[in-house]
């Protein structure tokens, strides 16, 4: 979608990563009808609805599971401190509308505490919280968890953040400060199309340059696409010539915009008008600092942001660690981080390496021993 052939295999997801994930051996023995063991199993989820969170909590309740959070998950890995029988941890990427609007309410129901990896650069402020589904009837058509997940500003807010965290509800940790995805190289791509807006926001390249952080605009129909990578990778960023995403979107714009797409061979149109791709890369020291600031930063807004909160833990955006990252990890005093890697099954053990652990989807919640167990399709992750 974003040049893969580009990026390195081992940042990938997909189908051709879960296979070989699922021939390594990746997926503990739990997933295909084993027991868990001594490992504690990390489930992740990112937007929710009511009728998906519900029956996996109520799964795990039934079945006499209980929930541990980042101090437990960091005790058993460095010190080798196993929590109880039946324990799992239950994260919450990028803190969703619906970490506040659904999960924190279904939380409380069934008595368990999740994790949140929190972007503070992505939240907004706000004078107050929003209603949840503990405050609007599941029939009130203008109370729409769903939308609000695919709102401008899809996140939590800050009020809401802080309510969560004084309730006890979430650890709420970092998942960077901005989370984003950079251009990694000159080579043209592709085009920003219609097509573009589909895709997740997070995943829309920086366009600022190392300032307030700007992202690439669906509405900048034309502008030339490059290998996308995480800005936790050892990928140095690329800067696109201005001149280069000028020239493509005038030209997109004086030929009907988005029916400029409908014409066959847009492409090869495209390519001409931009010619050769023009830009600098930033150096290796750079990209060093930009990612300690990526780690200190997100631990510091978030500190500053919520009375009584203490980061030592984070979640690295596509489970994306470069060598420079897992270095500045030790550096900046993080305990654990979850980060992809080769080695190793998709579950925490005693010993496993703190930078590098490793979760599952929430779907495999049913594959669990106890009650009510079915079989679960392994890849892709």
């Amino acid at each position: 979608m974003f040049g893969s052939s580009h990026v390195p295999f081992g940042e990938r997801g997909g189908r051709a990563r879960g296979a070989l994930d699922l021939l390594a051996g990746h997926y503990p023995a739990f997933t295909i009808g084993g027991g868990v063991g001594r490992l504690l199993p990390v489930f992740h989820f990112h937007e929710t609805t009511a009728a998906t969170l519900e029956p996996q909590l109520r799964h795990l309740a039934e079945n006499g599971y209980r929930t541990v959070t980042s101090p437990e998950i960091a005790a058993f890995v460095r010190d080798g401190t196993a929590p109880p029988t039946r324990s799992v941890a239950l994260a919450f990427d990028d803190a969703w509308s619906s970490v506040w609007t659904v999960a924190g309410a279904l939380l409380r129901k069934y008595a368990m505490r999740a994790i949140v990896y929190a972007i503070p650069a992505r939240i907004a402020d706000s004078p107050g919280v929003r209603p949840t589904i503990e405050d609007a009837p599941t029939d009130n058509k203008r109370f729409d968890p769903a939308a609000l997940d695919s709102a401008d500003n899809p996140f939590v807010t800050w009020p809401e953040l802080q309510a969560l965290h004084d309730a006890g509800t979430f650890d709420v940790q970092s998942h960077t400060r901005t989370h984003s995805m950079i251009f990694a190289g000159p080579e043209l791509v592709d085009f920003v199309s219609p097509s573009f807006r589909r895709e997740s926001l997070l995943n829309r390249p920086r366009v600022d340059r190392n300032g307030t952080p700007r992202y690439l605009d669906p509405a900048a129909l034309g502008a030339p696409l490059y290998p996308r990578r995480s800005c936790m990778s050892d990928a140095l960023r690329f800067f696109p010539d201005e001149e280069t995403g000028a020239r493509t979107t005038a030209h997109v714009a004086a030929r009907g915009g988005e029916g400029f797409f409908d014409r066959s061979g847009w492409r090869g149109e495209l390519r001409r008008i931009a010619g050769a791709a023009r830009g600098s890369s930033q150096d290796a020291g750079a990209r060093d600092r930009t990612i300690e600031d990526e780690l200190r930063g997100g631990r510091e807004e978030l500190e500053a942001r919520l009375a009584g909160l203490r980061v030592n833990h984070i979640c690295l955006p596509w489970g994306v660690a470069g060598r420079a990252t897992r270095t500045a990890l030790e550096r900046c005093g993080y305990r654990t981080a979850f980060a992809n890697r080769f080695r190793g099954r998709f579950a925490v053990a005693a010993g496993d390496d703190p930078f590098a652990l490793k979760r599952l989807s929430n779907r495999f919640i049913f594959a669990l021993p106890g009650r009510g167990r079915r079989y679960v399709f392994l890849p892709p992750r």
